[in-house]
């Protein structure tokens, strides 16, 4: 009899990204709204992606358990 499937997290699978060394890329948050208090190279900034820290890599792989 086969184990149980584990669904994954649609939360989860919009937000992040693996990259190929097992890495989760994930985008910068603040850029959404209050622009105009922040520096234009803040904003340049923010638009670059970002890495999940190791403290919160289990919980998202738990998210993500085909990825």
């Amino acid at each position: 009899m086969a184990g149980y499937k584990i669904k994954t997290k649609s939360s989860a699978k919009k937000r992040f990204k693996f990259t190929a060394n097992g890495k989760i890329k994930r985008k910068k948050s603040k850029l959404r709204h209050i622009l105009t208090k922040k520096s234009p190279s803040q904003k340049r900034n923010l638009r670059k992606s970002g890495l999940i820290a190791p403290n919160d890599m289990a919980a998202v792989r738990r998210m993500l358990p085909n990825g």
